[in-house]
């Protein structure tokens, strides 16, 4: 079955038609058999007998680029082209080999060259594999999936068109690793197709997270780290600069939809949303790439993060070149940031991205600087890229216009990736590539004895052996450590660079910080200088769908958009949120209410009805003026003690009754201020009984007016029941009431001082509880009661022919006060806060004053300003 699956591969790709039939027996597994068929070639089995068959390769072979024969041979797979020829197929003749198209790509170039080096440097060591000489097998595979799988398969089989083996011809000519490819989709390919044989794979640039899998990829190492690191890396760089709302783009292949789709998981975590995410590759039609360009353009994020291969990325920014764009700040991946031929498109300066670590290979530069005309003469390649750098041609061809070579071109002035040795990033890849397999071949054919290292090149070597070793390395060179997990991958480190235009105007690399995944959680990721932007300056530019919700706001989603759009809508009342973009507010404890700003809780301000404040003077001068009006009256009728007026209204209880309202006017000084334990047990019983002895002292004078007049009737003798001392005691009697009213409410539940945190949200209002509600109620309806009472009495006594009679005055001063105290009710039930105390106040002493109005300004007239209405002559006189 596997053998099928395998060729009905070839047969899918249109890489090969079959020429004869495998002899199944004299191949032991099904699965190498499949291997002999390399690429657009078959092996058949010419001879057998009990020793060695004789294998013959049918078809054509790929040759490679740069090859060596030796003991041991290192397979390398690089796309030094980008592109292929097209191939149309009739499907009636052998199609054509397939072929590369268009111009070298001067950096693949340099990653074979730099193999080509490695091998030369470890073949003239004498530490690393003495003795035994590596060879080389390196194929351009066009940066095609096609190539790569053809090559694959003839890495596993060899070149030699008819060869004798032992007993298996798919081992014949197999390599004992191989370096590459340089894309991760190519890699891919490759590897499915040389695991099962358990061929090495190192490579230097397919970075997809997939390889990870030894399930499905056994031999797959790579010394380039995994994009699962890289992309976890930008998300991190995105939430650092406070990016939450960006654009994304990437290569239509395995890197880069495996590579933004780790980026999009790792950005999630991170709180990152992505506008769009557009896909596309370089042979797609250019409607699609104008598509993709045209949605940067008119998108509303800022960043766009790019996960695409270097091809690619060329495309999608010639494309945006063609017609201006708003500024993007581009965020790239390995694979294109570092690259020196992108760093032309000058819109783009201020990009940003993780690059693998910067590196220095003594002997580079000069080896590959050492190429003469006759050296290049011997490569196809070379002798392609030595006419496209120096726009001649070393052979006279009627096929180009180009002039003849004549000899001055000079290697060492030539501008181009392949001599730029500046920025070696991918090519320590390589480096490092050829040098663990090297030290796997050298651990599986190498022993070290105590002052010397002996190796056999005699051993036969089965590729089974170098993957195994190929596990354990862990070495370092130049400086750079080598080894790998226990999924192939090496320790995540990358270089954070920066695309800064210098002092001429061009753009060049610079490296602004390090993200090392082997340090602890928090300290991966580092800045350690100023970075450019595309808008130029060190303004870290803003990309986000909506800008931050400040302090005092919360986040609302709007209703079909990721998180990262949202509205910011006010606390509610009584929250605050003190972070920018909090999704919630918290409520303030119950004694703080939020500034203005809704930001921060602040102690609540407390509200009392205060002596400082314009309400609060106002009622107290009212008191006092009051008292002194009180004290004033009081002392008119002293002076005029012996007048008739004064004698004839019962001049002890006028006394008692001004000294009474002297005390009302002055306990309502009790409610203002701030409320304490003996101010709340003060202000509620002195009210109650100050008002009692008032209003016993009004009811006295009311009954003595009404005693009077009967007692002028035939027989009557009412004054004798009610004296003096008879009027005294009714003043004691209803003010003991009161007063005992007011112990029973004090010893039980007496008033006491509270926060009210109730009636405004904003504020606390310290007043005086009630303590007991029936206790207020009991003092203030006995109150009410002796009003009623006397009211009463007194229009019972108003038409009376007296021209002493108080009735009348009592009348009207008790219907201000009923209606004072009706009216009071209402008000103090519906009053907010301090007013509940004002109205209280306002309550005492409109009934005080209008009970010393009532009663007493009329006399006070008279005795002032009527001394001669003044006498008992005139007062008689009206009686009669």
């Amino acid at each position: 079955m596997m053998e099928m699956s395998l060729i009905g591969l070839i047969l899918s790709i249109g890489l090969c038609e079959l020429k004869s039939v495998l002899v199944l027996n004299s191949f032991g597994d099904g699965v190498k058999q499949a291997a002999g068929l390399t690429g657009d070639r078959t092996a058949a089995v010419l001879s057998t007998n009990a020793s060695s068959v004789t294998c013959k390769l049918q078809g054509t072979t790929r040759q490679p680029a740069f090859s060596m024969d030796s003991d041991y041979v290192i397979g390398g797979v690089f796309s030094i082209h980008s592109n292929m020829h097209t191939v149309k197929h009739n499907y009636t003749t052998m199609p054509e080999p397939l072929s590369c198209a268009g111009s070298i790509n001067s950096r693949g170039l340099r990653f074979s060259r730099a193999m080509v080096f490695a091998i030369e440097q470890i073949n003239n060591s004498t530490e690393l594999l003495p003795g035994i000489k590596l060879g080389y097998e390196i194929y351009d595979s066009c940066d095609s999936v096609s190539v790569a799988v053809h090559v694959a398969f003839q890495l596993s089989g060899g070149l030699d068109p008819v060869f004798n083996t032992g007993d298996k011809c798919s081992e014949s000519g197999m390599v004992m690793a191989v370096v590459g490819a340089s894309a991760s989709t190519s890699s891919i390919s490759m590897s499915r197709i040389i695991g099962p044989f358990n061929i090495p794979q190192v490579s230097h640039f397919a970075t997809c997270a997939c390889l990870s899998d030894k399930q499905q990829y056994p031999s797959f190492f790579r010394t380039i780290p995994s994009d699962q690191f890289q992309a976890d890396a930008l998300a991190k760089l995105v939430k650092h600069f406070g990016w939450t709302w960006i654009g994304a783009v990437r290569s239509d292949s395995d890197y880069g939809n495996n590579g933004m789709a780790s980026f999009l998981h790792a950005a999630r975590k991170e709180g990152i949303c992505v506008e769009y995410s557009e896909s596309f590759y370089r042979t797609h039609p250019r409607s699609r790439i104008q598509r993709v360009a045209d949605v940067i353009r008119r998108s509303t994020a800022k960043v766009v993060l790019a996960f695409t291969s270097i091809e690619d990325m060329r495309i999608l920014l010639e494309e945006l070149s063609r017609k201006p764009s708003p500024p993007r700040q581009w965020i790239g991946s390995e694979a294109w940031v570092t690259d020196p031929d992108i760093l032309r498109f000058s819109f783009c300066a201020g990009a940003i991205g993780f690059g693998i670590e910067k590196s220095v290979i003594p002997g580079l530069r000069d080896f590959l600087l050492d190429l003469s005309p006759s050296k290049v003469s011997d490569s196809p390649l070379l002798t392609m890229f030595w006419e496209e750098a120096f726009n001649c041609r070393l052979v006279k061809s009627e096929a180009t216009d180009r002039s003849v070579c004549d000899g001055t071109e000079d290697m060492k002035m030539l501008q181009s990736s392949y001599t730029d040795t500046s920025q070696l990033r991918v090519t320590n890849m390589v480096y490092k590539a050829v040098y663990a397999i090297a030290h796997a071949i050298h651990n599986a054919v190498c022993q070290q004895t105590d002052y010397t290292t002996q190796c056999d090149k005699f051993t036969k070597l089965e590729v089974k052996e170098v993957l195994n070793q190929l596990k354990k390395v862990n070495f370092s060179q130049n400086g750079y450590d080598v080894s790998f997990d226990a999924n192939g991958d090496p320790v995540a480190k990358y270089e954070l660079v920066n695309w800064q235009r210098n002092e001429s105007g061009s753009i060049e690399l610079v490296t602004v910080g390090q993200y090392d995944s082997a340090l602890p959680v928090g300290q991966e990721f580092l800045i350690n200088r100023n970075l450019t932007w595309v808008e130029g300056g060190t303004q870290v530019p803003v990309s986000v769908c909506t800008d931050s919700c400040p302090s005092g706001t919360r986040k609302v989603l709007q209703k079909g958009k990721p998180i990262c759009c949202y509205d910011c809508t006010p606390c509610p009342e009584g929250e605050i949120s003190n972070a920018t973009d909090s999704f919630d507010c918290f409520p303030c404890p119950k004694e703080f209410w939020p500034n203005s700003e809704r930001d921060t809780c602040l102690p609540k301000p407390v509200e009392f009805l205060s002596f400082n404040e314009p309400l609060g003077i106002v009622l107290a001068a009212f008191s006092i003026g009051g008292a002194c009006l009180t004290i004033i009256t009081a002392a008119v009728f002293y002076r005029h003690r012996s007048s008739p007026i004064v004698r004839a209204n019962n001049s002890e209880l006028s006394f008692l009754l001004l000294f009474s309202l002297s005390l009302c006017f002055l306990c309502s000084l009790t409610f203002i201020g701030a409320p304490s334990e003996w101010s709340c047990m003060l202000r509620h019983t002195a009210f109650g009984i100050t008002f009692v002895l008032c209003m016993s002292c009004v009811l006295g004078k009311t009954i003595v007016v009404l005693t009077a007049f009967r007692a002028t009737l035939p027989g009557s003798n009412l004054l004798k029941w009610f004296g003096p001392s008879q009027q005294r005691l009714t003043v004691v009697s209803f003010t003991f009431i009161q007063v005992l009213i007011c112990t029973i409410w004090l010893v039980l539940s007496p008033p006491f001082p509270m926060k009210n945190l109730t009636t405004y949200k904003e504020r606390i209002i310290l007043e005086c509880a009630l303590g007991s509600a029936l206790g207020f109620w009991a003092v203030l309806g006995y109150i009410g009661l002796l009003a009623v009472f006397c009211f009463v009495l007194a229009v019972l006594a108003r038409k009376l022919p007296n021209n002493f009679n108080e009735a009348k005055l009592i009348t009207f001063s008790m219907l201000i006060f009923c209606a004072v105290w009706i009216t009071f009710i209402p008000a103090y039930v519906s009053s907010p806060g301090k007013f509940t105390v004002a109205v209280e106040i306002f309550a005492i002493l409109a009934s005080s004053f209008g009970l010393i109005t009532c009663i007493f300004a009329p006399k006070c007239f008279l005795i002032l300003f009527k001394p001669e209405k003044n006498t008992k002559k005139h007062l008689m006189s009206r009686c009669l």
